[in-house]
């Protein structure tokens, strides 16, 4: 965990200044909320908590002088929004960041009028977060990553990298969005899957508890390779994940480049830091009189393909020289 910068005041300055600058009212001091899936303690969680609180500094904001961060952590356990979402909605906050679609629609619950931003949404529309991107029109916006819409990318990415794959587990949580979302997204992957002549087996998970049964139900199947769909908590519990894919010796694929830099195969998708870091920039507004229904929810326009080499050799896999071109990173 990186130390917090602190800025000291001396005190027998204050002394010297003049006695109109003395009389001045002090500045308010921002409160904003954060809401998290997992624990703040753990390198998993703070990707886009720690991203986020350098980009407010860029911009001038200091903890402990002119904001305060009030950090909740559901501890992946993502039924624990609700209670964190209220605690947070009686502090009087002045902004919340809801990291995920999950955590806003718990703050949506909790208040219709403090300025919500969502740093990392899956379909902003569908899951009723917004009434557009281009005019959100409640007291939500932020940026969405396009998760869901990206699957059938993500499927045929893995049987371009990996040839041989006929048989792929999908590890699914039930509750990442909202029941719309949730079926769009299954029903466009298993016609992804039909189109690239592969079985899709969907193994869900509804908490960080269920993995060994989940891996094990998954080498029952037979499956020989993973893709990993968006969800808050299973970004979350990443390491436990690609622990259990090496375990079972499975090429995995999933949507951020933490996946691949822990030891997943192959990792597609937008960065989870960019957008916390784009997150500020609506807090910044916000906290300067901007309204969240007239602030346009964000598309990402890059998205980055990793591939882990030492992971391809551990498993013993020979990526098509072709694919690796694509690659914007190789790791090894």
């Amino acid at each position: 965990m990186r130390r917090r910068e602190f800025i000291g005041l001396v005190g027998g300055a204050a002394a010297a200044w003049p006695c109109a600058v003395r009389a001045q009212q002090p500045k308010k001091v921002a409160r904003i909320g954060f809401l998290i899936t997992g624990s703040l303690e753990s390198p998993e969680a703070r990707v886009g908590f720690d991203a986020f609180r350098q980009a407010l500094h860029e911009r001038g904001y200091t903890e402990g002088h002119n904001i305060v961060i009030e950090a909740r952590s559901a501890d992946s356990k993502v039924e624990r929004f609700r209670e964190l979402a209220t605690e947070l909605v009686r502090l009087g906050v002045d902004v919340i960041v809801a990291t995920n679609s999950l955590s806003a629609r718990a703050v949506q619950q909790a208040s219709t009028t403090i300025p919500v931003v969502v740093p990392v949404m899956g379909d902003p529309v569908g899951d009723g977060l917004v009434a557009s991107l281009a005019r959100p029109g409640g007291n939500i916006t932020g940026l969405t990553f396009l998760g869901p819409e990206l699957l059938p990318k993500r499927l045929a990415l893995l049987k371009e990298a990996v040839p041989t794959v006929s048989q792929v587990a999908a590890l699914w949580h039930p509750r990442a969005y909202g029941e719309r979302t949730m079926s769009e997204m299954m029903k466009e992957t298993e016609v992804a899957a039909g189109t690239l002549g592969v079985t899709l087996r969907l193994v869900a998970v509804q908490g960080p508890d269920e993995f060994d049964r989940a891996f094990s139900a998954i080498a029952g199947e037979r499956a020989d390779a993973l893709i990993v769909f968006p969800s808050p908590m299973l970004f979350t519990e990443r390491r436990r994940i690609v622990d259990l894919a090496t375990k079972h010796r499975l090429p995995s694929m999933a949507m951020g480049r933490e996946f691949a830099e822990l030891g997943g195969l192959l990792a597609y998708g937008a960065s989870i830091a960019d957008l916390h870091r784009r997150a500020a920039t609506y807090v910044d507004k916000i906290l300067k009189g901007a309204k969240p229904a007239d602030l346009p929810v964000e598309q990402p326009t890059r998205f980055e393909l990793l591939v882990n080499l030492k992971t391809a050799r551990e498993l013993g896999l020979t990526i098509p020289r072709e694919f690796l071109l694509l690659a914007d990173e190789l790791i090894d």
